[in-house]
């Protein structure tokens, strides 16, 4: 079990890693905690990539709860790359993902 600033570490890293690959879109899995009352890490990580936004540095981020076709945002995404259809999450309002835009 990461600590939040290990898990935020391991965020940045692999978004960067994700840039420098050249893919635009990435399926973050940070849980919903163990407790299943929220958890730190869920929370940290939807504020950094928030900040993120915020700097210009990622696109879009779409936290699980929104992560369904009726969602403008996801809805604008799905349609840009129709591949999402297939996601598993898609629809399920899972609060342990977070779909980001690069």
């Amino acid at each position: 079990m990461p600590t939040v600033a290990q898990a935020l570490q391991h965020l940045d890293r692999e978004l960067a890693r994700a840039r420098q690959t050249g893919c635009g879109v990435v399926k973050l899995v940070h849980g919903y905690g163990s407790t299943g009352a929220g958890g730190e890490i869920r929370i940290a990580a939807q504020r950094r990539l928030m900040e993120m936004k915020g700097r210009g540095e990622i696109r879009a981020c779409i936290f699980g709860e929104s992560w369904a076709k009726s969602d403008e945002q996801a809805w604008a995404l799905i349609k840009a790359r129709p591949e999402l259809k297939q996601d598993t999450d898609l629809g399920k309002r899972n609060l342990g993902i977070t779909i980001v835009v690069l």
